[in-house]
This record gives C-alpha cells, sequence and structure tokens, in this order.
C-alpha cells in the first residue's frame, strides 16, 4: 500500500505541475477552453493553474513532511471534481470527463491511502 500511494504521488505531483504550466502559461488551448468551451474568464484559469502547481509541489513536500499530503490530495480531489462537473456541463460527456475522473480516483487513492497510513502509524507508535 505504501508503494502505491508514493508512486501515484509522483505521478499525480508530475502531472499536475504540467497541467497548472498550461494554464499559467496561457496555452492557446486551455485559453480557448476556459473562454469559448467552460465559459469561464481568464482569471478562473490562472486560478486553477495556480491550485495545480501549489497543490503539486505540496505533494513533493509531501514525501518529507507526511501531514501535507492528505491537505493537497484533497485539495486536487475537490478540482478534479469541479472538472468533471465543468466537463459534463459544457456538453462533452463522460468521454472527455474520464481524464479528470481517473486524476480524481488517483488522488482519492493518496488521499485515502496517506490516512491510512498516518494511523497506522500513529497506532504502532
Amino acid at each position: 500500500m505504501k508503494w502505491t500511494v508514493r508512486i501515484t504521488q509522483g505521478l499525480l505531483a508530475i502531472a499536475f505541475l504540467l497541467f497548472g504550466f498550461m494554464k499559467l502559461s496561457a496555452n492557446s488551448m486551455q485559453v480557448d477552453a476556459f473562454n469559448n468551451v467552460y465559459g469561464y474568464g481568464l482569471g478562473f484559469m490562472y486560478v486553477v493553474g495556480a491550485i495545480e502547481v501549489i497543490s503539486a509541489i505540496g505533494l513533493l513536500i509531501g514525501y518529507w513532511k507526511k501531514n501535507l499530503v492528505s491537505v493537497f490530495s484533497g485539495v486536487l480531489m475537490m478540482v478534479m471534481a469541479g472538472a468533471v462537473i465543468t466537463h459534463i456541463m459544457a456538453g462533452q460527456g463522460f468521454g472527455v470527463a474520464m481524464m479528470p475522473l481517473i486524476l480524481l480516483l488517483l488522488a482519492a487513492i493518496v488521499f485515502f491511502g496517506q490516512r491510512k497510513m498516518m494511523t497506522t502509524t500513529a497506532k504502532a507508535a
């Protein structure tokens, strides 16, 4: 369980660093999607990008500060739940919403796995 959580944590950190930087750098595909498809403003895109990058950095720091992992994976779960709802509300269907749904499930694995490891460690001590 420990290695599953750690590997998933690292993959999520890398993915959200990339996704966040795409939003923060105003990638043309992201700008078009946020403005024209989802109906959100550019300010919201930058906020989401910043949350993704900060959460990814938090997951990386979480390798040394274990308490941070639950916080930042929980934040990513909320962001991805919003992304799934946004894709569905934009009429893109479940096919397009599968990517954020998978990332939501991976963040949930990290969130609940880390919490379980923390309680197991606390009981052993």
